[in-house]
């Protein structure tokens, strides 16, 4: 369910899991953080892409997997996403259709972001009774200013594409994101390999111990909201309409 393909030196990672909007489960978090690991250890690795299959990025995490014990110490979406913080090759996002939750918070870490219009985002948190995740109580008011982050965080309404680029969770829209993102890429493979990841590395060390203080700290407030009767609550209405 995630494809990888390396063209040259730019590695792209396919969400491949249309049946379901390319919603996430454990294994598929793990498999893109071992992707991530990897080609941040490959010196000729110039930039990696993420995209989404069937024109969906992603639905978020698979709610179905909420239901099952978790435990922060071993949740394959919080090891990606600390990857996802750390790595210093360049990455980049192509989205299309749905970007819901987790499709949306990776995006602040991602380093370029291309979107066409029938990209729809959304953060459904709180509406599920949990919280945000992915840094994205810091991240967010950080890129789009306080007022729009709470809106977008706190009443868990879709924002379109235009939304996004303002609040700049966007580099751009176009109409074709993955064209655009391999063209940055191959930008990027154009410039000396290890001067670009050594500035990317300048340009975010300043924030990432925080980064990753906050993951946890989500990770922890998240994993108490997903065992609170609100969460239950939700979950059972979630899976009621889905059955319906």
């Amino acid at each position: 369910m995630i494809r990888l393909e390396q063209h040259g030196p730019i590695l792209e990672i396919l969400i491949d899991r249309p049946e379901r909007r390319n919603a996430l489960t454990d294994a598929m978090y793990r498999d893109i953080e071992q992707a991530l690991r990897a080609a941040d250890a490959d010196v000729g690795c110039a930039a990696v892409i993420l995209s989404g299959a069937g024109g969906h990025f992603t639905a978020g995490n698979d709610l179905a997997e909420f239901q099952m014990p978790q435990s922060t110490q071993d949740v394959g979406s919080i090891a990606f996403l600390h990857t996802l913080a750390s790595v210093n090759v360049p990455v980049i996002a192509a989205v299309q259709g749905q970007a819901v939750g987790v499709g949306v918070t990776l995006l602040a870490h991602c380093d370029f972001v291309y979107a066409d219009r029938s990209a729809v985002f959304r953060l459904p948190f709180v509406s599920l009774g949990l919280c945000p995740e992915g840094a994205s109580s810091y991240l967010l008011p950080r890129l789009a200013g306080a007022r729009r982050a709470a809106r977008w965080l706190l009443q868990a309404q879709p924002f379109d594409a235009d939304e996004a680029l303002a609040g700049q969770l966007l580099s751009e829209i176009t109409d074709d994101p993955l064209a655009a993102a391999r063209a940055c890429a191959q930008a990027l493979a154009a410039q000396p390999i290890q001067a670009v990841r050594a500035s990317k590395t300048l340009l975010r060390a300043p924030e990432r111990d925080t980064i990753h203080q906050v993951l946890d700290t989500e990770a922890q407030a998240f994993f108490e909201r997903l065992k609170s009767a609100e969460a239950q609550a939700a979950f059972r209405q979630f899976f009621a309409r889905k059955s319906a």
